[in-house]
C-alpha cells in the first residue's frame, strides 16, 4: 500500500507507516484464507495481484487497467483468472461471508436484501435482455444481479450475489451454452435467488437479528412464509396493493387499513442518518391477524408498519413484520431503515473497486469477478470500520 493516500486530517510518520503496515499484513492474511481454493500456484498469486488492482486507485478496473497497476505489458493473464484457470468462486464466496461477520458481526446486525443493474451492450453478456434496471430508473438492456448484505453498527458489506437468468435465457439452449450456464441452473424469480442466499448464509451459522428488503421480495409471501418456518424475524416492504389478513380475519389491502389510525398512533422517529441528515418519518404499526394457539405461536408478533413522510403525508410506504412479540416500534423503525445500508455499499462497490466495469460474458466469469470484487470491497469496509473505531483518520485503499 504504498503512497496510499488519505482522506481526513493527514498521519505522518510512525502512525502512517503502522496504519500501511496492518492493511499490507491483514491484506496478506486474507488472501492466505482464500488461497487454498485455487488449484494451482499462478492463479493463486494471480488471485493477489488481481485484488490489489481492485483496491487500487485506478480509474477503472477492468482487465486493460488492473494490468498495468501490476506493470504488465497485456491483460492476458488477467483475463485468464476469471475465464480459464481453476478455482472455486463459491468457496470464496464462503470465506468472504466469513470474513465479514467475523469483522463487522454483532447481534443486532440486519441481513439486506437488494439488486443493482449493469448496463450493457449488445445480446451476448448472460443474463443480459432489456428489463428494468433500478440503477438507471428505467427498461434498460442490462444484466441484474441479487445481493445480500450484512449490515451492522460496526459496518456495511456485500455477503453474497447471484446472476438474474431471464426466463428467455433460462429457456435458450443455444444462448445457455454460448454463456457457460451450468445445466444445473434453471430460472429463479429474484425472490428465489434471495432465499438460496438467505439459507447458504444460515447454513452458513450466520446469525442476524432481522431480515429486509424492498417490496420486491416483501411481495413474495413465499419467501415471508419461509422465513416464518426458519424463525427468522424480518421488516419486508409491500406494495399498496398487497392484502393482508387483519384482526377478524379479513383480508384487506395494506392502503386501506390506515383509516382507522387515530393522530396519537403515529410516532415520529427516525430510520437513521442519510446523507442530508436524520432520516424523520411518521411512523405507525397495527397487529396482523394471526391465529396464536400455542405457547410458540405466542413468541412471535405480525404487525403491518405504516411509514408517512412528514413533508408529503399522503405518501404512505407498508412494510410485513415477523419478529418476536416484545418487539418495540423503535426498533422495527430500525431495522427499516437499515435496508438503505446496501446502497452505499453498491456505490462504493461500484465507483471504488469497479462493480460494474467487468468485460466477461460467460457464467463462470461474471460470478468470479463479482466475488473477487466484494472481497476487496469488505476488506476495505473492514479495515475503515476498525481505523474508525480506534478514532484515527481512514486511509484510502490502495495496496
Amino acid at each position: 500500500m504504498e503512497g496510499a493516500p488519505m482522506e481526513g486530517a493527514p498521519m505522518e510518520g510512525a502512525p502512517m507507516e503502522q496504519a500501511v503496515q496492518t492493511w499490507e499484513k491483514q491484506f496478506q492474511s486474507l488472501h492466505q484464507r482464500i488461497a487454498g481454493h485455487f488449484a494451482r500456484s499462478e492463479p493463486r498469486r494471480r488471485a493477489l495481484t488481481y485484488l490489489k488492482g481492485l483496491t487500487s486507485p485506478c480509474e477503472r478496473k477492468n482487465g486493460w487497467q488492473l494490468a498495468e497497476v501490476a506493470e504488465e505489458s497485456c491483460p492476458d493473464g488477467m483475463q485468464r483468472l476469471l475465464n480459464q484457470a481453476v478455482w472455486d468462486a463459491d468457496a470464496v464466496r464462503d470465506d468472504l461471508r466469513h470474513y465479514v461477520v467475523e469483522q463487522l458481526g454483532d447481534a443486532e446486525a440486519v441481513l439486506v436484501i437488494d439488486e443493482t443493474g449493469f448496463l450493457k451492450k449488445g445480446l451476448k453478456s448472460v443474463g443480459v435482455q432489456r428489463q428494468y434496471s433500478g440503477t438507471a430508473g428505467r427498461i434498460e438492456n442490462c444484466q441484474v444481479g441479487v445481493f445480500l448484505a450484512y449490515a451492522s453498527h460496526q459496518g456495511s458489506a456485500l455477503i453474497d450475489r447471484a446472476l438474474y437468468l431471464p426466463q428467455e435465457w433460462a429457456d435458450d439452449p443455444q444462448r445457455r451454452q454460448e454463456a457457460g450456464v451450468p445445466e444445473t441452473v434453471q430460472f429463479a424469480t429474484k425472490p428465489e435467488l434471495a432465499r438460496q442466499m438467505l439459507e447458504r448464509a444460515m447454513e452458513a451459522g450466520v446469525r442476524a437479528a432481522w431480515v429486509t428488503g424492498d417490496g420486491v421480495y416483501g411481495g413474495d409471501r413465499k419467501l415471508r412464509v419461509w422465513l416464518e418456518e426458519q424463525g427468522q424475524p424480518f421488516v419486508l416492504a409491500v406494495a399498496v396493493k398487497e392484502t393482508l389478513w387483519m384482526p377478524g380475519f379479513q383480508q384487506v389491502r395494506v392502503d386501506k387499513t390506515t383509516a382507522g389510525l387515530d393522530p396519537e398512533d403515529w410516532q415520529r422517529i427516525s430510520a437513521g442518518q442519510g446523507a442530508k441528515g436524520e432520516r424523520l418519518y411518521d411512523w405507525a404499526w397495527q397487529r396482523l391477524g394471526r391465529l396464536q394457539i400455542t405457547a410458540e405461536d405466542q413468541r412471535w408478533g405480525h404487525w403491518l408498519l405504516v411509514r408517512r413522510s412528514i413533508q408529503a403525508p399522503q405518501q404512505l410506504d407498508y412494510y410485513v413484520v415477523f419478529g418476536p412479540a416484545p418487539t418495540t416500534l423503535a426498533e422495527l423503525v430500525r431495522v427499516a431503515g437499515a435496508r438503505w445500508n446496501i446502497e452505499p455499499c453498491f456505490k462504493t462497490a461500484k465507483g471504488e473497486f469497479g462493480l460494474d466495469q467487468y468485460a466477461v460474458r460467460r457464467w463462470d466469469a461474471w460470478h468470479r469477478f463479482i466475488t473477487l470484487v466484494l472481497l476487496a470491497h469488505a476488506f476495505v469496509s473492514a479495515m475503515r470500520a476498525s481505523e474508525a473505531q480506534k478514532g484515527a483518520p481512514p486511509l484510502t485503499a490502495s495496496l
